[in-house]
């Protein structure tokens, strides 16, 4: 009987063990490339919303816009600081009261709007080339956060805009 008690009391303080762990907290993103090369300090002038932006912006003109990050459930290029932006007359899921979206930045209650008002956000070195390197932990931004980005325009055949950032200020 006692080896009976042993194993259940073992049992129960394995569990009660095993209920008080926490899983780690996933660590803050750091970035392997200065990100503050890319950060600008002050808000540029004349910043167009993406939807003007799409349909104004000609090829390798300098363009600056403000949209907000998201547009799908992972706006994000991995290991590369690419990411979609929305314009601002677009309601994330989370600017709709009583909402309980768990990705409010993928703007799903937008769908038939949200082709026409997005584009691509590419940061580029003082060559030109994509930076490799996350842009949330480059720039210090998620999803939702508001970014004026400066750079180049480049279009697609399809109409789409990318703009190659050579700055981007984050509002706050």
């Amino acid at each position: 009987m006692n080896k009976i008690v042993s194993i259940a009391s073992c049992f129960t303080m394995l569990i009660a063990i095993a209920g008080c762990t926490q899983e780690p907290a996933e660590p803050a993103a750091t970035s392997r490339v200065d990100g503050t090369k890319y950060l600008l300090s002050q808000e540029p002038e004349g910043a167009k919303e993406v939807i003007q932006a799409r349909e104004d912006a000609q090829e390798g003109e300098d363009v600056v816009l403000v949209g907000r990050i998201g547009g799908s459930a992972n706006p994000w290029i991995e290991d590369r600081a690419a990411f979609t932006i929305v314009d601002n007359s677009l309601k994330a899921c989370s600017d709709i009261p009583g909402d309980t979206c768990k990705k409010p930045w993928d703007y799903c209650c937008e769908t038939p709007k949200l082709p026409t008002a997005t584009a691509l956000i590419k940061v580029v070195d003082e060559n030109g080339d994509l930076v490799k390197e996350d842009a949330n932990a480059l720039l210090k931004v998620k999803e939702l956060s508001t970014v004026v980005v400066k750079g180049k325009a480049k279009r697609d055949d399809d109409g789409n805009l990318t703009v190659l950032a050579s700055g981007v200020y984050v509002r706050k």
